[in-house]
Formats: C-alpha cells, structure tokens, sequence
C-alpha cells in the first residue's frame, strides 16, 4: 500500500512538471475536431464564437457541413480537411469527433459519420456522443421553457424538433426530444406535453407533411389554457429574420401561442458541454485535480473542529467546502470555484458516517445518476420530493463517503475511551451515534459500529471493560427517536448499578442533542467525537485512490473508457 502510495504522488509531481500550454496538444496528442451544421451567417457567426472560446482550453478545430453535403470530394471537404489538418500541426495523433448536433440520429450527421476519416489524413477517428445525451442539454431546454412558463399546471408545453427526411428518423430524432422532455419534467408539472418533429425541406412530401403537423398543433394551441412552443434544435440561421425559428414563429403568428426564437445555441451550456467531453479525454494532472469536501456542518467552532482534520489535505489539493446535506446552490459554488482555478476533475468526499449517507442525492446533483433521489442523509431531514438543481459544469467527479466504514476509527475510538477510563473491569462503555429512519440503515450503522468494537476489544485495556455497547437515537424521527431514547437511557441505568458509565459521543464532533436527552441520568460523557488525524488519513487515502483510479495509463485505456 506504502509503495502504491509512492507511485501516485510520483506519477502526479511528474504530471505536473510536464503541463502544456493551453492551444498544445494536449499530452494525451487526442484533437477536438468539432463537426457543426452550416446555418449561414449569423448561426455560423455563433459556432464561431463558441469554437473560439473552446479552442482557448483545448485543441479543437471547427469543421462545417451543409444539408447540401454531397460526398468526399463535396464542396464541404476544404472545410474538415481543413479543421483536421490544423489539428495535426497542433500535435494531434488521433482525432476525436465531437457532434455540434442535438441527436446522433440527425440525418445529416450519420451521412457524413463515415465519411469523416477521409478528411483526417490516416489520424484515427472516434465519435464523441450528440448532445442530446448529456443533461447539460437538458438544462438548456428547461430554461428556455423557465423564460415563458407562468403556471406550469395551467400550461401545455410543446418542444419542436427539426430534420426529419424519413418516419425512420423522425422516430429517432422524436426518442432524444423526448429524452430533453423529460428532463424538463423532473422540474415542472405541466397540463399536456407533446414533442414533434418536422421533416426537412428535402425530404420527399416535406410540405405536406409538416402542414400534417402544423394542423395537428394548431389544435392543441386552440385547447383551453397557455401553449409554450419551444425549439430544440440548432437550425439554419442566416439572419435574425432568416432563420429556422423565425420561420417557426411564423406558423403560429395569428395564435395565442407562447414563443420565443430561443435554440440550443448559444448558451454557457454549450461551451461546458463541449469542455466536458474533452474532459473525459484530457489525461489527469495534479495541476486539474481538485477536491469538494461536504461535512454536515454547525455552528463555527464545530466547523473549524472539522477543518482541523481537513487542513493538511489543503497543502496538498485545491479544496473547497461544500457544508450542508447535499445542498445543490453550495455544491454549485464550490465546484464553480475551482473551475476558475483551471480544476477539470473533481474528487468530491460525502463526510458523512456511512458510504450511502447523501450518496444518491449528491450523485444526482453531480450528474452521475439520472434517477431523481429521496432521502438518503441516514441521519438527517428529509429532502423534498422534486429534483434538485444538477451542477452546471465541465468538471468530472468521482466520489467516496463513510469515514465510520474505515477501520482505523477503532483507533479514535480506543483514544476517546482511554481519555476517560480508570477501572475498565467496573465500567461501561456506550457508543451513541446519531442514527437512521429506517430500521434497515439503522441496523446497518449499529452492524458498522459493533465491527469497531471488536476491533476495540482486541486492546487489552477495552477487553476488560464490562461492558462495550453500540446504540443510536435515531433524533430525526420522533417516533423512532422515543423508542431509541428510552433504550440509551435504560442501558445507563443497568450499566451505573455497579459501576461507571462512560458515554462516548459517536459522531464526527460534539455530542449534539445528547445532554438533553440522558437529562437526569449519571454518567460521563467525552464529546470529543471523531475527529482526529486518523480522519485526515481517511481522507487522503480516498483522494489518493481515486486519483490512482482517474490517470490513465496509455491511450488505448482512454478509447476503451470512452461510453
């Protein structure tokens, strides 16, 4: 393990030595070559801009193609040979495409899929998903649908997708529309909701189909209630009169439809999109390596206790704070923090008692689960029912929780013990921690503690203690709290007939309601908690592991992690 130690911190410092300037290929030699529709003008002048800005950070090159798009030798070749050949100047070694297109089932896009290595100059080739499938995209929608909604409840919501040459690809298309509707519904309760897809003016009865279309949306508008129509598309964009939704506008100026001529682009999202799939591609340096650490968090010195045992990791890492039981706003501003301070991969510690403890909702807010969370604190206030808001960011995570699973905690234990006991053979030791609703997690943190009682009874001070007990309050919920109390205070009472009591406060620092609750009884009580240098250790070891995790070894590992 101390030689495995060794290797990571080597292979960091040697990371960190070697940092490239920012328009260089990156030492991965992977270039981001961006394949975006032709919108004419003005929507060209947009993908400009975000290229651009994207280009600052990493080595990308910009390649158009048109609806027209006839083939290798077409009039769009000049422009990918082009964006590839840029990339191989810069360093690259192999190219990775990445989509500027809402659906990989976009028409125009699986046309010239397999076309792409033709232009790359023998650089191999590999395909970055569309955009559909990251949420980031699905925040883009709900807020263009937060900009006209007044009463969701009251409101039909339309989103409109566009490129459709077949009912094959409409389906297709229609299945990652409907993807972003239902991210918009985690959020909102609406009255009606429908997606369509109108077909491309290419496609054979284009015309008549999209009147099809138009017919059957005009008679939804004409229902009782608001109508929000909102495209979720990057169409053709030539000016600001010239463009896809302009034309879409139109179709409906003579109704009560609520509109405005908002697409995907431009957005931040788009930008953070593109960083984040060059992020799962750009190798590890100790220089983009960041830690968000999230403790419950109290009162100030109960914080400042907590950043005792967090300080020595500072020296080593860019640490943030996130306090607070997974809330989305402070998670947003630590992980917002060190990305302005270039961080593009972030360990983010759950220091909680247990590893499921916040798991399900800091991976939801994260974005690295898609199912909406319920409570999980084990040991804290239940969380309301709707989504929380998901981090807008390009950084990627990877986590770890449960300081009381470590099995050196026995030793912070044995330590809060000794501070007190003088008579082992006349004492009785009660571990009290804070406890879960659930009889099921409750039982799981009593199991993880009378693990560290074992551990305890292998000192031969602890094995001559009468007594060592694991017990929870369970203080969240009142039911379950009564009964919880009311055992702790009876095993005070058994155990102070004969004896002293000593009460061991089994949480990361103080005794929190404890006093309040034992009122009245006799007994002693060391509020010191866990933390402690064993806690710290916990904690590097965890950023350590994963960082070990997060380095790639060579290239063809980063091919085989792409999903």
């Amino acid at each position: 393990m101390f030689l495995h130690k060794l290797s990571v911190i080597a292979a960091l410092v040697m990371l960190c030595a070697s940092g490239t300037p920012a328009n260089a290929a990156t030492p991965s030699q992977v270039g981001f070559l961006v394949v975006a529709p032709d919108r004419g003008f003005l929507g060209n002048q947009e993908v400009r801009t975000l290229v651009e800005e994207f280009k600052k950070s990493y080595p990308a090159a910009l390649g158009l193609v048109g609806r027209d798009y006839t083939g290798v030798d077409g009039e769009y070749a000049v422009y990918l040979s082009r964006a590839a050949q840029e990339l191989k100047q810069a360093g690259a070694t192999d190219i990775l495409v990445i989509p500027l297109f809402l659906s990989d089932a976009d028409p125009l896009l699986t046309r010239i899929k397999p076309l792409v290595p033709a232009y790359t100059g023998g650089l191999p080739v590999r395909w970055a998903p569309a955009m559909a499938h990251d949420y980031l995209i699905g925040q883009i929608v709900l807020d263009r649908v937060e900009a006209l909604s007044e009463q969701a409840t009251a409101e039909r919501l339309i989103l409109v997708g566009t490129g459709a040459m077949d009912e094959a690809s409409a389906i297709a298309l229609k299945a990652d529309v409907d993807k972003l509707l239902g991210y918009v519904k985690r959020y909102k309760e609406f009255r009606d909701t429908e997606t369509v897809i109108y077909y491309d003016r290419a496609a054979d009865n284009a015309e008549q189909k999209n009147r099809d279309i138009k017919s059957r949306l005009l008679a939804q508008i004409a229902k009782q209630g608001r109508t929000l129509l909102v495209p979720v598309s990057i169409g053709p964009k030539f000016d600001t009169a010239m463009s896809l939704t302009s034309w879409l506008g139109g179709q409906f100026k003579q109704t009560q439809v609520v509109y405005k001529p908002n697409e995907l682009l431009p957005h931040p999202n788009v930008l953070l999109w593109l960083k984040k799939t060059a992020n799962r591609e750009t190798p590890l340096s100790a220089a983009s390596l960041g830690v968000v650490i999230m403790p419950h968090g109290s009162t100030q010195p109960w914080n400042d206790a907590v950043e005792s045992a967090i300080q020595p990791l500072m020296s080593q890492y860019p640490v943030e704070m996130a306090y607070g039981m997974g809330d989305p706003h402070i998670i947003q501003d630590a992980v917002s923090r060190l990305e302005q301070r270039g961080i593009r991969r972030i360990v983010f510690v759950r220091m909680y008692a247990l590893d499921h403890h916040m798991k399900s909702l800091t991976d939801y807010i994260l974005g690295l689960a898609e199912d909406v969370p319920g409570s999980d604190h084990g040991g804290g206030h239940d969380h309301a029912t709707e989504a929380p808001p998901q981090v807008r960011t390009a950084a990627l995570f990877s986590t770890f929780g449960g300081y009381e699973q470590n099995p050196a905690i026995a030793q912070v234990l044995h330590k809060r013990i000794a501070e007190m006991s003088t008579d082992p053979a006349n004492e009785t030791v009660l571990l009290i921690a804070h406890g879960e609703g659930t009889d099921e997690g409750n039982d799981k943190w009593l199991a993880v503690m009378s693990q560290n009682i074992d551990r305890l009874r292998q000192d031969p001070h602890c094995a001559k203690l009468k007594a060592v007990k694991a017990l929870t309050v369970r203080e969240d919920w009142p039911k379950e709290r009564e009964q919880a109390v009311a055992a702790v205070r009876a095993a005070i009472e058994a155990g102070g007939e004969n004896g002293r009591v000593l009460v061991i406060a089994n949480r990361l620092y103080g005794s929190g309601p404890y006093k309040t609750m034992l009122k009245g009884l006799t007994y002693e009580m060391n509020e010191k908690g866990l933390v402690d240098p064993v806690l710290t250790r916990w904690l590097e070891d965890g950023v350590r592991r994963l960082t070990a995790e997060l380095i790639p070894h060579d290239t063809e590992q980063r091919r085989m992690a792409q999903p």
